[in-house]
């Protein structure tokens, strides 16, 4: 689990983050929704000790990693997967040598422990026979998968995703979602995704918080985010067509699929 407690960030007279109080929950896919501009971004790299925060705290099972020595927080980070938006491997690394980085960095197995770990990951997300391909030469939903292989190389408790379907197909959209569904589940990982894609909030929302002008004004799942009463909320919710016609509907198509 992580909790933030009364999380506050500005920069200089900009005040992006507003007495931020929320629980990301263990092998659920938690998830940070919200308007460009909102504090998203913001609120994930502070999460992942990208940034510091002004005031309030972030905790991993009660753990503070920002008041940790270098060493012990060194250490606890190899909990932390994080998948980037844009994937972020290295072009001048292949597929395999990509999954093998955080290995490389973090742990002193042998090069065979590192190859078959590596190789499992990647079997585990369904890129096989791809090892030498370099990034250049995947497409961008395998680029996704390869960079979902790296964030759980070293089998972390946590799992950070931003905007993961960014710059996909909606066919290919759906099925990096399962898969990181499909994951969180299997490991019971605390996955914390960032994203505006309403197709995925509606497919796999378990945990929902959103962000309207640095303030956490809801939080819920998937299966109420239509009836919430809140103006902000359901202006974002009805900015994309599908919610819209489900609205004006007066459906919850949510419950009988069996999402």
């Amino acid at each position: 689990m992580i909790r933030i407690e009364h999380l506050n960030k500005s920069f200089g007279d900009l005040h992006v983050l507003k007495d931020i109080t929320i629980e990301y929950k263990q092998g659920l896919c938690n998830m940070i929704i919200g308007a460009s501009g909102s504090g998203k971004t913001v609120l994930l790299k502070t999460l992942i000790g990208l940034m510091k925060p002004d005031s309030g705290t972030v905790t991993f099972n009660g753990k503070d990693i920002s008041s940790l020595p270098y060493a012990e927080k060194k250490h606890f980070r190899q909990n932390i997967g994080v998948l980037f938006q844009n994937s972020a491997l290295f072009d001048f690394a292949n597929v395999i040598e990509n999954v093998m980085f955080p290995m490389d960095f973090f742990t002193d197995w042998s090069r065979k422990q590192k190859m078959e770990r590596a190789r499992y990951c990647l079997e585990r997300v369904n890129v096989v026979g791809n090892d030498r391909k370099y990034p250049g030469e995947l497409s961008g939903g395998m680029q996704k998968r390869v960079g979902i292989a790296r964030a759980i190389a070293l089998n972390p408790k946590y799992l950070i995703c931003d905007e993961p379907n960014s710059g996909l197909d909606p066919e290919t959209s759906i099925m990096i979602d399962q898969l990181i569904h499909g994951l969180t589940k299997e490991f019971g990982m605390t996955t914390v995704i960032n994203t505006h894609d309403m197709n995925s909030i509606l497919e796999i929302g378990d945990n929902i918080g959103f962000l309207h002008q640095g303030r956490m004004l809801w939080q819920g799942d998937r299966h109420s985010i239509f009836d919430t009463g809140c103006k902000e909320l359901r202006d974002f919710v009805c900015a994309n067509s599908l919610a819209r016609n489900i609205m004006e509907k007066g459906s919850a198509p949510i419950h009988g699929q069996g999402l």
